[in-house]
């Protein structure tokens, strides 16, 4: 198994909430991004302390009552599955809060997580507030939702982003890479991908590697899977008859994305 493929473990927590992936940054050699999968069944409920992590929870499938410990968000989440292609609601939670997670009914949940320096105030990042977008032409072409882009205010360090790519097309393409801190031309941001497909047997494929190719991975990814990103470029390649989804988990020193295309492949962002 690749070393950047991470696949579900799918761990009982009790009869009624299971842990699928969970990583904070120092398990998988990083320091500014973590994330955790979890399932959680109608009317059970999940906790745990943020404590120096600031937190986006993202009702990814079924609803959810999200808490701080101090405020309630009832009823979050929109859709039965993400392949549904409509925006979902996040909560955003800073450090030395509580979070307490209940399902309305069954659900599956991703927190994201990155360390921070100071409380913030608690958010509810509703689905209508996602900015949707299409990238892309030919067989470059995915569908984003921006849940917590660059732009958005609640958090510190913390960007999140879900993004769709159908049958035969490739994404986070051309090759583009953020790991050097040389603002205003390229940001450093680790980044985590967590996958799903439709149907849910397919695959993709992912490569991750750097110019010097002191990195260089590529893994086939399946449903459930979480990708480590710790540098490099990280193009996605989606196969026929499989349609992707995936929420990328993305931090560094400063909120800013600022990506470097791979010099060899940028001219097919403006073939005609």
């Amino acid at each position: 198994m690749a070393e950047l493929l991470k696949k579900p473990i799918h761990q009982p927590l009790n009869d009624g909430v299971k842990i699928i992936q969970d990583f904070k940054p120092s398990d998988v050699d990083l320091e500014y991004t973590g994330i955790k999968v979890i399932d959680i069944k109608a009317k059970q409920v999940y906790g745990e302390e943020t404590n120096d992590f600031e937190a986006c929870v993202v009702a990814l499938t079924g609803q959810i009552d999200v808490s701080d410990g101090d405020d309630k968000y009832e009823g979050i989440g929109t859709r039965d599955s993400v392949f549904e292609k409509i925006p979902t609601d996040s909560v955003y939670i800073s450090k030395s809060h509580m979070i307490e997670i209940t399902a309305q009914r069954d659900a599956r949940v991703v927190i994201c997580y990155s360390p921070c320096d100071k409380e913030r105030e608690t958010q509810l990042i509703p689905a209508d507030e996602n900015s949707v977008e299409d990238r892309g032409k030919y067989s470059n072409k995915r569908h984003v939702h921006n849940i917590l882009p660059d732009s958005h205010t609640a958090s510190e360090k913390l960007l999140v982003v879900e993004v769709y790519t159908d049958q035969g097309n490739w994404s986070s393409y051309p090759p583009h890479k953020h790991d050097v801190n040389n603002l205003p031309n390229e940001s450093f941001l680790e980044e985590i991908y967590y996958h799903e497909m439709n149907p849910p047997q397919g695959f993709v494929f992912q490569r991750v590697y750097t110019d010097d190719k002191s990195l260089d991975e590529t893994m086939a990814v399946e449903d459930s899977d979480v990708v480590i990103v710790p540098k490099g470029y990280h193009p996605v390649a989606v196969p026929d008859g499989y349609n992707s989804y995936y929420l990328n988990v993305m931090a560094g020193p400063q909120k800013v994305w600022k990506f470097h295309n791979q010099k060899e492949h940028e001219w097919i962002i403006d073939r005609k």
